[in-house]
């Protein structure tokens, strides 16, 4: 299954490691860290122009990927195709 994320895009539901609320996670100096080496590697996805409620962390074919999105992680729970 796909799950939409905003902006025309979707992700497998298969290749989802975390669904992480951006008020939880970002006053953590290790998730602030990691999303720093993220966006430093490419590795960071821009599924909103507005300012992201959460992120996703994928991966896949050894690929990790970070999807910034304009939902929380409870919408984005329940959206499924």
């Amino acid at each position: 299954m796909y799950i939409p994320i905003g902006n025309d895009m979707a992700v497998r539901d298969s290749t989802i490691v975390g669904i992480f609320d951006m008020d939880n996670c970002s006053w953590s100096h290790r998730t602030r860290a990691f999303l720093k080496i993220a966006e430093e590697n490419g590795e960071v996805i821009p599924a909103t122009d507005n300012l992201p409620k959460s992120f996703i962390l994928t991966s896949e074919y050894g690929l990790n990927r970070v999807y910034l999105v304009q939902f929380n992680s409870t919408v984005l729970e329940h959206r499924r195709l």
